[in-house]
């Protein structure tokens, strides 16, 4: 349940007192919303498509681990086999405030290597900033 009005509060009240013991509550800031994940997967994609990185283009995947790691930090571990893993925080746990530093992070990323906007990364930041 989203705190959204005083009466969600009330009603979460409520169901805390009705709840069995035993139960587990957990009170955390919203996840990140369908329209900022649109808006990343959007921007991706156009830097996927425009930007070679050290002289190598990477997927819109790629990408995402590019950046979260760049916001977040990342751990590097031996890989079982050989190689490196990854490791970083996944972007359906960020909050609301993480994930729109994430965008601001592409967008200013975006910005510094000549990326152009498509018409689906501006059609959606305009739904995005409507919804912020």
């Amino acid at each position: 349940m989203i705190l959204a009005t005083e009466t969600h509060r009330l009603r979460a009240v409520q169901m805390l007192r009705e709840a069995p013991i035993g139960y587990v509550v957990e009170v955390k800031p919203q996840t990140r919303s369908l329209s900022q994940n649109a808006m990343l997967w959007v921007c991706l994609t156009d830097v996927a498509n425009q930007v070679t990185y050290y002289g190598k283009k990477y997927r819109k995947e790629d990408w995402k681990h590019i950046f979260t790691g760049s916001l977040k930090g990342m751990e590097a571990v031996p890989a079982i086999g050989g190689g490196v893993v990854m490791l970083g925080q996944s972007t359906s746990v960020m909050n609301k405030q993480e994930f729109s530093d994430l965008i601001a992070l592409i967008h200013s990323f975006g910005a510094e290597n000549g990326v152009q906007w498509s018409d689906a990364a501006t059609a959606v930041y305009a739904q995005w900033l409507e919804a912020a």
